[in-house]
């Protein structure tokens, strides 16, 4: 092994989205990491194309967000999904799905907190992780190394030292914590002893990556996926004339012209301008069973594992880097309690094990829409069931509602939870749920919170001031928003919301309880007992 030694508090395996999500969510909050990537450039592959409404909101935070939509497919592009039997055909139905553009209209128009705060964004994988890594690259806090990769590790006092291989030759990585973003074939999840869990067995799928103008592969108006009976899935990737073409491998074998089979699951012929590559992958519902082995933490694929559909593979994913993200800062800095990181995998697996079981109920209706074409099922009856199942496109609660109620680190309050909808966003806080969206003083109240805790204090009084005063007891970083609006107190029917850095809510309340510290040491993951216990 080579003499060079490196330390950082953070050693992150990976620069894809989510690795380097972690690497600047982690910068956000002052912490220095070291980032290896085993590739020298993004992936030509685009691999996901969808960003959620609540990705961008938290990748907005990182001031990204502008980037991402000028690379991404343009605000006035729908994201209808056709279903045909066949492109020689007239589609069965089509679900319409509004373009950017017009759910920020949609959004901004809606003053109740019932509206996200950022709309969704199509845009190339490839793309996402080539702005996120320049991103990375230029954070003074960010050591990013590309052309870099993990071979090993071991325990080394009260974190690891790694084994890496570089441009430079082997060396070793000294740190207090190691995350593997190192995706589905992770192997840093594997030399920690970490085991996955599926649902069913896997599948072999050949993906066409190309160009082409040809207007056959748009005849029915622009889409972003076009599914047929026949077994192929046609994702426009730039709402122009980039395109992957998806189809199961069910031999597992490789066909000798993927072309050729491509164009007869479709239906017809078209001309192809370029094929820029063709990529065969396996596709699986897993999630790891367990997020955390000491000082090894899993996040994005290495964790949990979905078909792409619905979104849900890279924004789960983003969302882990966010949450990890701020409880590797707090620990390092030395204000975070030894339950903080525990909280992740309590907070972020549930959600995961949710996701897989929202992409299982996906899936069933692609594949029941071919299994009732291959019986005979008339094309009105088609529709008619694809009309049932279009609910599923609108999961606006799916991405913005899923809540951390059962966390060590967030405080219980009494009464009834905000109940959850499909297709809503919850208007008022409750502990482990997102923050509303609102407007302060003419304000989005999420621009003015703090980069750590913030409080949002509606009573118009000082009664958050035992909080701040507690919080600079234990250099907690809390940042006292006052502000007196009625219609917001009103509307959410409390004083007093603390926020955490991910903008998930850790307490709220009509008054200062009586012991403030109590709540702010839960929130940090400080063992307490008592109410709060």
């Amino acid at each position: 092994m080579s003499g060079h030694i490196f330390d950082t508090p953070v050693l992150v395996a990976g620069a894809g989205p989510v690795g380097s999500v972690l690497a600047l969510e982690l910068a956000r909050h002052g912490t220095p990491s070291i980032v290896l990537e085993k590739s020298v450039r993004p992936p030509r592959f685009p691999k996901m194309d969808y960003v959620n409404g609540r990705s961008m909101e938290l990748l907005d935070r990182l001031g990204v967000s502008a980037e991402i939509r000028s690379r991404g497919v343009a605000a006035d592009q729908p994201a209808s999904f056709i279903f045909s039997r066949s492109a020689a055909e007239p589609p069965v139905t089509v679900w319409r799905y509004p373009s950017v553009a017009e759910v920020s209209r949609r959004n901004s128009a809606v003053t109740d907190g019932t509206a996200p705060e950022q709309a969704y964004q199509r845009v190339q994988g490839s793309l996402l992780e080539e702005v996120l890594r320049r991103a990375a690259r230029a954070h003074p806090l960010v050591d990013l190394r590309e052309g870099w990769r993990v071979t090993g590790f071991a325990p080394a006092g009260t974190g690891v030292r790694a084994s890496v291989t570089g441009p430079g030759g082997p060396a070793c990585v000294t740190a207090r914590y190691l995350v593997a973003c190192d995706g589905a074939a992770s192997t840093i999840r594997e030399a920690a002893g970490i085991a996955v869990s599926a649902s069913g067995p896997p599948t072999q799928h050949c993906s066409l990556y190309f160009t082409s103008s040809d207007p056959a592969l748009c005849r029915y108006g622009p889409a972003f996926l076009t599914t047929t009976t026949r077994g192929l899935n046609l994702v426009s990737r730039d709402g122009e004339r980039t395109w992957t073409a998806s189809f199961l491998v069910a031999d597992g074998q490789p066909p000798p012209d993927p072309v050729a089979v491509m164009q007869e699951k479709f239906g017809c012929e078209f001309a192809i301008e370029e094929l820029l590559e063709v990529s065969y992958w396996r596709g699986t519902l897993a999630v790891a069973d367990a997020y955390r082995a000491g000082p090894v933490f899993l996040a994005g694929d290495a964790a949990h594992q979905f078909y792409p559909v619905g979104g849900h593979g890279a924004n789960t994913g983003i969302a882990d880097a966010v949450d990890l993200g701020w409880k590797l800062a707090a620990s390092t800095a030395g204000w975070g309690g030894s339950g903080l990181l525990d909280s992740y995998q309590a907070e972020r697996r549930p959600v995961a094990l949710f996701n897989k079981e929202m992409c299982a109920n996906l899936m069933e209706a692609w594949q029941r829409f071919a299994r009732l074409a291959a019986i005979g099922t008339p094309t009105e009856v088609l529709a008619g069931f694809l009309r049932q199942e279009a609910y599923q496109l609108d999961n606006v609660g799916i991405h913005f509602g899923y809540r951390y109620s059962g966390s060590p680190v967030v405080c219980v309050v009494a009464g009834s939870p905000p109940s959850w909808h499909w297709g809503e966003v919850a208007a008022v806080p409750w502990p482990g749920g997102r923050l509303p969206s609102a407007q302060l003083g003419g304000t989005p109240l999420y621009r003015l919170l703090g980069t750590g805790f913030t409080l949002v204090d509606l009573s118009g009084t000082d009664a958050g001031e035992t909080f701040v005063k507690e919080a600079a007891q234990r250099h907690i970083p809390l940042v006292w928003l006052r502000e007196d609006d009625a219609a917001v107190r009103r509307r959410w029917s409390c004083d007093l919301v603390l926020v955490r850095p991910d903008q998930h809510v850790a307490w709220q309340g009509s008054a200062t309880p009586d012991d403030a510290g109590a709540v702010l040491d839960r929130a940090r993951g400080y063992q307490q007992t008592g109410v709060w216990s």
